[in-house]
């Protein structure tokens, strides 16, 4: 490990117990002025946990404080009962094809992290996985903390342990297998991450509006890299937040994860003229195995700030 990540281990590296949250009440209300912070939730049917995390977030952090100003569930296209489920628990809920009409939506997380900028106006904007479970306001508050404590700071990731099923530390395979290995060959000064790909952040939105993002699973990778280049190592940082369980996926749709990740990263490498991928998976059949193709996710969104509705929105 580089001697910078190594300080930077000991500098930027907290604990979300190392703030509590009287501190950062004061923090966000001192002068020149009141810090703003939205959470976005980004849901495709998650409708058994959502209301959890919801219900919790807007009890801890909304009600018996007044950390978070709002809370949004965007909706990219469930057809369970994610949305009442969520808009019930007390979220704000935006249907991701109501953001932008002008521009087709495309699928994928990173789509709905990139539009739900213009539907909420924290200046901390704080991404929260809808499909947590045994969910704990440090998310919010571990992440948010740093951000409102030091104007130095950007973006914070949270960081976990992960268990698998009942196996502790086996969770976080397309980290351990793909992100960690491109981020210590390629952008070593990010090796320092504990949870690259984790899906709890917060970032300034003066920060947000400047990336491109893109649309699929490569969001989290991009964003992290995009951060680096564009305000440096030291403006990063991480919290500990404890335990983080899940809904796990199976194993072909981590292969397609892993897929659009490496293309994320071997975009940044290289930003000349790439030929659109496919990853080709198996599944056995009646007759044998049968090859499924599916086309990686690359398509990025430019960064916020350079969309019209978006200019008018804060220029007003």
């Amino acid at each position: 490990m580089l001697e910078e990540v190594e300080r930077w281990l000991t500098r930027r590296s907290w604990s979300s117990a190392d703030r509590p949250l009287d501190r950062l009440l004061d923090a966000r209300t001192a002068e020149p002025h009141r810090t703003s912070v939205s959470v976005v939730l980004p849901a495709l049917n998650e409708e058994a946990t959502v209301g959890a995390i919801v219900a919790t977030i807007r009890r801890e952090l909304m009600e018996k404080v007044r950390l978070v100003d709002e809370l949004v569930v965007i909706d990219s296209g469930s057809t369970d009962a994610t949305a009442a489920v969520a808009r019930e628990a007390g979220a704000r809920v935006v249907h991701r094809d109501a953001i932008l009409p002008r521009i087709p939506a495309l699928p994928g997380k990173g789509e709905v992290l990139w539009r739900s900028l213009l539907v909420t106006s924290g200046e901390i904007v704080c991404f929260v996985d809808a499909d947590l479970k045994d969910f704990s306001a440090d998310f919010v508050s571990g992440t948010v903390g740093p951000l409102l404590t030091d104007p130095a700071v950007h973006f914070v990731k949270a960081m976990y342990d992960r268990p698998l099923g009942d196996t502790a530390g086996q969770g976080g395979r397309v980290t351990e297998l793909v992100a960690r290995p491109l981020l210590n060959l390629h952008w070593p000064q990010l090796a320092g991450f504990v949870q690259p790909l984790g899906g709890e952040y917060a970032v300034r939105r003066s920060l947000l509006e400047r990336l491109p993002f893109p649309v699929g699973y490569g969001v989290e990778l991009g964003l992290l890299v995009d951060s680096l280049h564009t305000v440096g190592l030291d403006a990063l940082g991480q919290v500990d937040v404890g335990v983080r369980r899940h809904r796990h996926q199976d194993g072909q749709a981590l292969g397609r994860m892993a897929a659009a990740i490496y293309r994320t990263a071997q975009l940044r490498l290289s930003r000349g003229h790439l030929v659109r991928p496919a990853l080709t998976q198996f599944e056995r059949g009646t007759e044998g195995f049968v090859p499924r193709t599916h086309a990686v996710d690359t398509e990025e969104r430019p960064p916020m700030r350079e969309i019209a509705e978006y200019a008018e929105r804060w220029a007003a």
